[in-house]
């Protein structure tokens, strides 16, 4: 089936909920279709599953080799990939990883989302400047986003040097409540389907939805191959508090033969029986009072194999403090404390490298936390680096059977 993508030229455009609403719109039409999320990224691909009834993967152009990408982006449906950031931005030194990299490496077109709220005629250098810049990039048309009248829409319209699929009003309950990683989770939306159903509707009246799926392009013959998994048995922890872990490893790990059970730390649930529990990343600051008074939980660790990542590996630690300075005892598994009281931004794709613990080897990863370490002591686990070459010091720890970092693992290189 075909594929489209949905970019812009700057973050903020725009683009989760209009693609968001066009998810809807065409499931409400009957049309098979699924949502992708380029880089990496844990919410909004729950969004896009609420809004199409289908799984979302990511597509990560830094992170995933092509043949991967392309065995990800396989699907009988027709697929919208949301760009992040603007279209060219990627990692730093040359932009890796942006958006453009899956245009170009699973030769489809891009719609260009152009917030128009604060411009008219400067449209035309904006769209003609995108689409000039790489010829192997290939926009196909704009979407006007926040137009402010129907004089505004005509003036754009005017100016516009490539095809105009639609223009979409300012509508002040288009906004979608937002907290320091991004939005709030897909679950935690106070009224997720009645804001996908104005969406869809605004989606439905303002652009030629049979212009836009038109535009796509086939996308390659690929099926997605198995990741050699860490453990036979793997008991994945998954609720409000652990809601970070990524589609693709999971599903890799279980064609490979891994046997994968869910739990709830938040429920109290003791980990299953497995040759390996992991913790992912999410929110357990917000629950750290309830998951420190979770004995069968924290019990359900002790003399296990476990291995945490980010908020995981937090839980993982002798304590955290919250965001309003109150410490919480936690697993005791590491000899670490954590802390939110003083946040401080930790962002960026990381190469990372361990010669010991369940994930050996060399990994794509990447770091997207406020979380403040106060105290560390014990065996580093992974060697690391950033996007650019430049050494980092040395991420998470191990303990015997125990292992966590704040390193979000993608893909093994």
């Amino acid at each position: 089936m075909p594929g489209l993508i949905l970019a812009a030229p700057s973050s903020g455009a725009g683009k989760t909920t209009i693609t968001l609403g066009l998810l809807r719109a065409l499931r409400n039409q009957g049309v098979a279709v699924r949502g992708a999320k380029s880089g990496p990224d844990y919410i909004d691909p729950r969004f896009h599953a609420a809004a199409s009834g289908a799984d979302c993967v990511n597509l990560d152009a830094w992170a995933m080799s092509p043949a991967m990408i392309a065995g990800l982006a396989a699907t009988d449906d027709l697929l919208l990939i949301e760009g992040a950031m603007g279209l060219f931005d990627g990692a730093p030194p040359d932009g890796r990883g942006a958006v453009a990299d899956l245009a170009r490496q699973l030769n489809l077109p891009v719609v260009l989302i152009v917030d128009a709220a604060r411009m008219a005629q400067s449209i035309a250098p904006l769209v003609a400047g995108f689409a000039a810049h790489d010829p192997a990039v290939r926009i196909a048309g704009v979407i006007l986003n926040r137009v402010g009248s129907a004089r505004h829409e005509a003036m754009l319209r005017a100016a516009c040097p490539l095809p105009v699929l639609g223009a979409v009003p300012r509508d002040p309950a288009l906004a979608m409540p937002s907290r320091h990683l991004g939005l709030v989770q897909a679950a935690e939306h106070p009224a997720l389907d009645a804001f996908l159903a104005h969406a869809a509707t605004i989606v439905t009246d303002t652009l030629d939805l049979n212009a836009i799926t038109t535009l796509a392009a086939p996308l390659p013959d690929a099926s997605p191959g198995p990741i050699a998994p860490p453990a036979q048995r793997i008991a994945l922890a998954r609720d409000a508090a652990f809601a970070f872990s990524y589609p693709h490893l999971i599903d890799g790990w279980h064609r490979a033969g891994a046997e994968i059970a869910i739990f709830s730390p938040l429920a109290d649930e003791a980990a299953p029986n497995a040759d390996l529990v992991i913790l992912p990343g999410g929110y357990p600051e917000l629950h750290a009072g309830r998951l420190a008074q979770n004995a069968r939980f924290l019990a359900s660790l002790q003399n296990r194999t476990v291995h945490g990542e980010c908020g995981g590996y937090m839980v993982m630690g002798d304590g955290l403090v919250d965001a309003d300075g109150t410490r919480h005892a936690m697993a005791a598994l590491l000899r670490l404390e954590t802390s939110f009281a003083t946040r401080k931004l930790h962002l960026g794709y990381r190469e990372i490298s361990a010669d010991a613990g369940p994930f050996p080897g060399r990994w794509a990863a990447h770091e997207f936390h406020y979380a403040t370490t106060l105290r560390a002591d014990g065996t580093a686990l992974f060697t690391a680096h950033d996007a650019e070459g430049t050494d980092l010091p040395a991420m998470g720890l191990r303990d015997g059977p125990a292992s966590g970092s704040f390193a979000h693992l993608i893909a093994p290189r």
